[in-house]
């Protein structure tokens, strides 16, 4: 009769160990905010494991010639969006003096929209390369 009663003790202990450990799990939860992810990065990715989107916290580099000539980049924040093939059809940026899209497909054709440090632009450059600049 002892070991029916030890194996009946410790069920009990179990249980009870059992439910302070989901209540302790309930209170954790409660305190902590619904619906908010943080970190310095997000992607999302197929079935596959391949990413598809993206959101990047972008640190500054000031030794980097950007196209226009000018050297520097400021810290910003990326939201890229890619298809199956793992080119970006969607670039999206935030930075310290602008704010930037891009807009591509399959081919080399794609649409920049740039306006940062007061000097905006738009840029159409179709499959062969040509390429119209619009300037205010």
């Amino acid at each position: 009769m002892t070991s029916h009663r030890l194996a009946v003790t410790l069920t009990a202990l179990n249980l009870v160990l059992l439910l302070g450990v989901m209540a302790q799990d309930r209170v954790a939860h409660a305190a902590s905010p619904l619906g908010v992810l943080r970190g310095r990065a997000l992607e999302l990715v197929d079935d596959q494991g391949r990413v598809r989107a993206e959101i990047r916290i972008l640190p500054a580099d000031p030794t980097v010639k950007m196209p226009d000539g000018s050297v520097g980049y400021p810290e910003g924040v990326q939201l890229r969006l890619i298809d199956s093939k793992g080119s970006p059809h969607v670039k999206l940026g935030a930075l310290e003096d602008g704010s930037g899209l891009v807009l591509g497909g399959e081919s080399r054709a794609y649409t920049q929209l740039l306006s940062r440090g007061g000097r905006p632009f738009v840029k159409i450059v179709d499959s062969s390369g040509k390429e119209q600049v619009i300037r205010p």
